[in-house]
């Protein structure tokens, strides 16, 4: 079988636009953006933030960002509580730190966040726009309040949705008075914003369930990461490291969180864990990482392993250690949230085994470009999506040339569909249609090429 040669990637053919005079930041262009997250912490809304805040600086915009200075998994950020990052003000507020292992600790994390940003918007400058990320949850009805005291405008990037996370992991019932409140809260703090930007048509969907406009409401693609160089194939330094270079890798990157499904993924590794060629390596980290380390410890699972995240400039070489790549999405998540992991596995030219519902974002994409297998567990229950988990990886461990095509086309949809850099070129073009910001982007959009590749068939709608 003949393997596809992996798409060139997106070009620019003239030098970094922070190396440009004529970039200077123009008067007026004001944006302050906001989520408890930011660079270097390894939460992705940061790092997605931190990719799109300099975006913004190189076409022109002066970019403000308010921060916590609490961490994604537990403690303090190693960062200053000021800096000037890459051409982007950080400010990161102080916040308690408690971190996500505990529901009562994130949730005072979150209120400490809520009363500084509150702080910042009604007593400090004003700007052309805020843009609120979603975490913490309902940060937005910062800036409903900020609106009706100061006439502060504002918009939010959706990357998730509450409280119906919450109300989906179990943790608030819909109809009870707080349900109730929240969500009637959240509607508002959406309905008041002048543009809402999700992650895709399901999202969207239950966006516009919260009574905003159609006009309003926008969708970007998510984006795992700046892999804008081609991915590893030759010598992995980590691999290396690792101690892995014969080993079939199969890996799973990224939060372990209350969104993601294990249960046939547990049946998987039990059935393969006397396999002596594969091996299962978790990177990353999050709430539920001790239920898996203990799965693996209880069913004897030696082929596996549990990493920390490595630093970003790491991710090229971290994501290519993998054979393969593990996604999962509980099936009650589907237009809540939107796995990243999904982009970072394109990029690194891998193919992807997607283990959740049959219909959502994510499993919608891996069919368009035809780069992976979706499992949908509620169809016939853990156990039998276990085994079929287990047959696809033994047999794409056995047929390098079918994994590699599948990989090749990943690869292809990543550059040409989900660089950051078009969906940062994309979100620009809403805060300027929205706020009228100046821009140099029609000019600086002259300076991408974007090389098609004819693996992709043309791409259609998703949705029926």
């Amino acid at each position: 079988m003949s393997v596809p040669r992996v798409a060139q990637d997106v070009h620019f053919r003239r030098g970094d636009p922070r190396d440009d005079a004529t970039m200077d930041h123009p008067d007026g262009a004001s944006l302050l953006l906001v989520n408890q997250h930011y660079a270097p912490d390894v939460a992705a809304t940061g790092q997605c933030l931190a990719d799109l805040a300099e975006y913004l600086v190189d076409v022109g915009y002066h970019v403000d960002v308010l921060a916590g200075h609490a961490r994604y998994d537990a403690g303090q950020v190693e960062a200053p509580a000021r800096e000037i990052r890459n051409g982007v003000h950080v400010r990161r507020v102080a916040t308690t730190h408690f971190g996500r292992r505990t529901h009562l600790g994130r949730v005072v994390d979150y209120a400490s966040f809520y009363l500084a940003v509150l702080a910042r918007l009604l007593f400090g400058p004003r700007y052309d726009g805020v843009v609120f990320l979603t975490t913490p949850p309902l940060i937005a009805l910062v800036g409903r309040i900020a609106r009706a005291l100061r006439g502060q405008r504002y918009g939010i990037w959706s990357m998730d949705l509450h409280p119906e996370a919450e109300i989906a992991a179990g943790m608030l019932a819909k109809r009870s008075l707080a349900g109730r409140m929240l969500a009637s809260l959240d509607a508002r703090a959406y309905r008041g914003a002048d543009f809402v930007v999700d992650l895709g048509a399901y999202m969207r969907d239950r966006v516009l369930q919260k009574g905003v406009s159609i006009a309003k409401s926008h969708t970007v693609n998510i984006w795992g990461g700046r892999l804008e160089l081609p991915p590893s194939n030759g010598a992995n330094p980590l691999t290396r490291r690792l101690g892995l270079e014969d080993r079939f890798v199969v890996m799973y990157s990224g939060n372990a969180g209350i969104v993601h499904d294990f249960g046939a993924i547990f049946e998987a590794m039990r059935q393969l864990r006397d396999d002596p060629k594969i091996f299962f390596l978790f990177v990353g980290d999050g709430p539920r990482r001790r239920e898996v380390e203990a799965f693996a410890r209880r069913e004897c699972v030696h082929n596996f392993a549990y990493h920390d995240y490595f630093p970003r400039d790491f991710l090229r070489y971290s994501l290519s250690i993998a054979d393969v790549h593990l996604i999962s999405l509980r099936s009650q998540f589907v237009g809540i949230s939107v796995p990243s992991k999904l982009y970072g596995a394109m990029a690194s030219a891998r193919p992807i085994l997607f283990v959740g519902p049959d219909r959502c974002e994510t499993a919608d994409a891996i069919r368009d470009v035809r780069c992976g297998v979706v499992i949908d567990p509620s169809e016939a229950g853990d156990a039998v999506a276990g085994r079929k988990i287990a047959e696809v990886l033994q047999g794409w461990a056995d047929v390098r040339s079918a994994r590699e095509e599948l990989g090749a086309r990943a690869r292809c949809a990543y550059v040409e569909r989900y660089d950051h850099r078009l969906s940062c070129s994309a979100f620009e073009s809403i805060v300027r249609s929205a706020w009228g910001a100046p821009s140099r982007v029609e000019q600086d959009a002259a300076c991408i090429e974007v090389r098609p590749n004819s693996l992709l068939a043309p791409r259609g709608s998703t949705r029926s």
